[in-house]
């Protein structure tokens, strides 16, 4: 289906164009009709599906711009994602008078109470930083008319389920939900049915264990793999830019100076860095300056480069979410992609696992593994924020929140629809 067959402004019609959008996605086609005719709306769609482009074009579209206060807010759990909505945002709302903005922690929360005192007419926010807000402006948000859940099973993850189910309490006006999430835990179907009304479900992901535009590579391994992984990407065909992932801070340090020796063009992101520095490294791998970003899983969410060809799994990841939300990295909205995870005889048991929950038909670099007495490995699901010990700083991690949520009896009353 083209763009131009929706009733869309002139000027969000000529944004899409010069983006290059000229056909929607799967989950573009089924959810912006109901966005925009003012249906709540649950969507459980795989990672790179173009989900964002689904609420920031109706959103544009439904502005009303002679208002200039909050009409719409987005809540997602990390600040890199919130950057992305708004670079969409600002690039779809290029020809109109549209402003968006983004509030996060580890920024200077002055200068986000003067643009916001300035005029807004959608706010990105993460939870906590908009909770400080809350409590510490005069921040108006019984204007909003649509609010946006995004990546809502990661914020379940993050702790932040209560952050928005304080945020959600503080709007007593009716308003519209959008709620976008890979899985549907009990958490999140308790905050679908505590505050949305009638909601259009949109399933994408039900009979769809991966993207069909993701090949799926493992490659086992045995006694040193960084020279293993350091040779096969030397020798690599079609590989423009990869994202190489590994399970700790300290395995990606001693990744990225190995790599350093050998490809100069490399960088490493993970939660230790500051603001600055890591958004430094994002707008310049999606710039295409950089070839190879090591990373934790602080980049292994939300977040859109168009140029990644390859994702590297260099640790085998915790469990099948987190092989997802990393692979998602690349073959996005239909675009080729390839995944290849490293595999040693330990990890045998957890990609048994994989293989069956995420329906992938793998293709081995060199020796396939016998699987048939491996026993699959069972659980290993979320990884509770409980579990996780203290956050690291700057890690996208809930760090600002200062505990309005225990004073919830000051706004209890739910949201009447």
């Amino acid at each position: 289906m083209k763009f131009t067959e929706f009733d869309l402004k002139p000027e969000i019609l000529t944004g899409l164009a010069e983006m290059g959008y000229e056909e929607t996605t799967p989950i573009q086609e089924k959810a912006m009709p109901h966005v925009l005719a003012g249906h709540d709306v649950v969507g459980l769609a795989e990672t790179g599906s173009g989900k964002t482009s689904a609420c920031a074009i109706p959103l544009v579209n439904m502005t009303a711009t002679e208002n200039c206060v909050i009409q719409h807010l987005i809540l997602v759990p990390t600040r890199e994602l919130a950057l992305q909505y708004v670079q969409e945002i600002d690039d779809v709302a290029k020809n109109s008078d549209v402003v968006p903005f983004a509030v996060f922690g580890g920024f200077d929360i002055g200068i986000q109470k003067a643009k916001l005192k300035h005029g807004v007419h959608i706010l990105v926010a993460t939870p906590g930083r908009l909770i400080d807000l809350i409590w510490n402006t005069k921040i108006d948000m019984q204007q909003v008319r649509t609010v946006v859940l995004d990546e809502a099973d990661e914020m379940l993850d993050m702790g932040f389920i209560d952050d928005v189910d304080f945020i959600l309490s503080c709007m007593l006006q009716d308003y519209q939900v959008l709620l976008w999430s890979a899985t549907m835990p009990p958490e999140i179907e308790k905050l679908t049915s505590k505050y949305l009304k009638d909601p259009v479900k949109i399933v994408l992901n039900r009979d769809q264990g991966a993207p069909s535009s993701l090949q799926h590579h493992f490659m086992q391994v045995r006694g040193d793999r960084v020279d293993q992984l350091l040779d096969f990407l030397s020798d690599e065909e079609g590989l423009d830019q990869a994202i190489v992932f590994c399970n700790s801070r300290d395995k990606g340090g001693d990744l990225y100076r190995a790599f350093r020796r050998k490809f100069r063009n490399t960088e490493y992101i993970h939660g230790g860095l500051d603001q600055p520095r890591r958004m430094s490294i994002f707008e310049r791998f999606k710039e295409r300056k950089i070839k190879f970003m090591i990373a934790t899983d602080v980049a292994g969410r939300g977040l859109d480069f168009t140029h990644v060809t390859h994702v590297i799994n260099f640790d085998f990841p915790f469990n099948p979410e987190i092989y997802a939300h990393r692979t998602g990295r690349t073959g996005r909205m239909g675009r080729k992609g390839v995944a290849v995870t490293m595999v040693t005889n330990r990890d045998l048991g957890n990609l048994k696992r994989l293989l069956k929950v995420r329906e992938i038909n793998p293709e081995w670099r060199g020796r396939e593994p016998d699987l048939s007495n491996v026993k699959a490995r069972s659980g290993g699901g979320r990884r509770r924020a409980g579990a996780r010990g203290k956050p690291q700083a700057g890690a996208g991690r809930r760090q600002e929140h200062h505990g309005p949520p225990h004073h919830r009896e000051h706004h209890s009353k739910a949201r009447s629809r």
